[in-house]
């Protein structure tokens, strides 16, 4: 006796397809139909999978840049608003 001993989890494409040539009523040729659209919608997002990984990325490397920006801006307008005193030369005639 080969084969599976317990029910499966999930069920290929290939598997529902098998299925709906057994089954044939119409309810079940609409499941079919609604699962085998849900398998062309999760093989078309996995093909656009990479493009939106890169695109993350992209945002986060902009995101690092423009906090880098904010924090130099930050730099800037705190040495305006209190600047150290720095040595200065005398001014007027030396001795």
């Amino acid at each position: 006796m080969g084969g599976r001993r317990t029910p499966p989890y999930v069920f290929t494409e290939q598997g529902v397809a098998m299925l709906s040539s057994v089954i044939n009523s119409p309810q079940a040729i609409q499941v079919n139909i609604s699962i085998m659209r849900t398998f062309v919608k999760i093989r078309e997002w996995a093909l656009n999978y990479s493009d939106l990984q890169e695109n993350i990325l992209q945002l986060q490397q902009s995101e690092s840049d423009q906090n880098h920006h904010i924090s130099r801006i930050y730099q800037v307008l705190e040495e305006l608003l209190d600047p150290e005193p720095k040595e200065r030369n005398a001014i007027g005639f030396k001795k």
